[in-house]
């Protein structure tokens, strides 16, 4: 089984030459990011966890990825992303009993690299 480290070296990796040749879009989506998931009236924690719920619905790899180790970064814990996951099934049925332990156990890939 591939872990969430080599998937998202893959998607880095292939996503760099097209950074390249289209880097304003990419500029403007780094900064749509920044403004939308620093801490607000919510904590970005927060929305980490929102995000990880949307990347499990749109069954989105690259967006689990990131959102689980932005979770955990953010200093979630596990309960919060199992309790996330969660909501994430009962709004998504059987594809969120799929995606959804493929989103924890990469939070817990990335939570133990961070020591959380």
């Amino acid at each position: 089984m591939t872990t969430a480290r080599e998937t998202r070296d893959e998607l880095i990796g292939i996503g760099r030459r097209l950074r390249e040749e289209i880097p304003g879009v990419y500029a403007g989506y780094a900064k749509v990011h920044n403004a939308a998931m620093g801490d607000g009236a919510l904590p970005a924690r927060v929305k980490e966890l929102i995000a990880l719920a949307i990347a499990v619905t749109r069954e989105c790899d690259g967006c689990v990825l990131a959102h689980a180790r932005g979770a955990a970064r953010r200093g979630a814990t596990a309960q919060e992303v199992a309790e996330t996951m969660g909501v994430a099934i009962l709004m998504n049925g059987g594809p969120g009993t799929v995606w959804g332990p493929r989103a924890y156990a990469a939070f817990e890939e990335f939570a133990g690299e961070a020591g959380t």
